[in-house]
């Protein structure tokens, strides 16, 4: 579960299986004035520092950018999938940076009056313990068939491809079971609206008491 701090805003963590739409319910989230920190975002400017494509390189060849230097996502995800050993070096290299600019972020936004709430869309919100800097974690809930079907529609995965990059992560049962709040994401988003908006009305309710 989540650990309350004290700070201006409270910051509301989203967790989900892949493919369940953590993303689709942030952007709600930010149409309500909350600030989104999208940790996918930030891993991707992470890795195009010319400082991170030199150690990658250096670690795994010049393979892992494409044509124009950039970093290619794809080969990098097919070698720390297929690697715990070389996922954890990933890891240890980039996750200092993001912590680093998701520090600033927060600061610079928790006293806006314009801004309702904080949040993190972060794929690894549990399992690198970034709930632990939450006031509390929504969990994004969808079925197997749904979450296959976004996927092969959005990324042509298999569902062997969906059970080799789960396998890296908790369980969705699992998720869900250390959310305080489970927005169910099948249905369209006139049904997710609402959810979220409620969502918020909790959890600011919560913030402000003393």
């Amino acid at each position: 579960m989540a650990v309350r701090m004290e700070r201006g805003k409270p910051i509301i963590g989203i967790c989900g299986g892949i493919g369940s739409g953590k993303s689709r319910v942030a952007a709600e989230f930010e149409k309500l004035g909350c600030v989104v920190i999208d940790a996918d975002r930030l891993t991707h400017e992470i890795l195009q520092l010319p400082e991170t494509l030199k150690t990658l390189q250096h670690w795994w060849g010049q393979d892992v950018t494409d044509a124009e230097g950039r970093p290619d996502r794809r080969k990098i995800a097919d070698i720390v999938f297929a690697d715990g050993e070389q996922r954890r070096r990933l890891e240890g290299l980039v996750h200092p940076l993001i912590h680093k600019r998701r520090a600033a972020m927060i600061r610079a936004v928790e006293k806006d009056p314009a801004v309702t709430a904080i949040v993190i869309d972060s794929p690894l919100l549990l399992e690198s313990d970034l709930d632990r800097e939450c006031d509390t974690v929504v969990f994004v809930s969808a079925s197997d068939s749904t979450r296959q079907q976004r996927l092969s529609a959005a990324r042509g995965w298999s569902a062997e491809e969906l059970r080799r990059r789960e396998g890296w992560q908790l369980s969705p049962a699992e998720k869900r079971t250390r959310a305080e709040f489970v927005v169910e994401n099948d249905g369209p988003d006139d049904a997710l609206r609402p959810q979220v908006a409620e969502v918020l009305r909790r959890v600011l309710g919560k913030h402000s008491q003393p």
